[in-house]
């Protein structure tokens, strides 16, 4: 089973970059498509974005596309999301999670592992 941490989380202006990062351990990193969701206080957790487990294709919502980018790392067991252009409304508790299934990570439906979540926050 895979085992998720993720870190990376802070205070950043509007405008402003992130590069938050998920520690894999366990086994199965390689064959599990990737993915991080978000909740922001008092809403309900929302997809954000996914990877294959190749990384030949993802997947983002649309209010992030063109400024996020997932990536991953299969030697290091790593996956990572870049945020840049950073609005006040990313604002929100960030998750690592991971499954075998790429569409079920995009649809966010009974995931094999989630990671605690990193916070951030973008101030106005």
């Amino acid at each position: 089973q895979v085992q998720l941490v993720e870190s990376g989380g802070g205070l950043v202006q509007a405008g402003g970059s992130l590069r938050l990062s998920c520690a894999a351990s366990g086994r199965g990193f390689s064959s599990h498509a990737m993915g991080w969701f978000r909740q922001a206080p008092g809403k309900e957790r929302e997809f954000v974005a996914a990877i294959s487990w190749s990384g030949s294709f993802a997947n983002y919502t649309d209010s992030v596309k063109g400024r996020f980018t997932i990536s991953r790392d299969n030697a290091k067991n790593t996956v990572s999301l870049q945020m840049n252009s950073l609005k006040p409304e990313d604002t929100a508790d960030y998750y690592c999670a991971a499954d075998i299934n790429f569409w079920g990570i995009v649809a966010g439906v009974a995931l094999d592992a989630w990671g605690q979540g990193t916070l951030v926050t973008v101030s106005s």
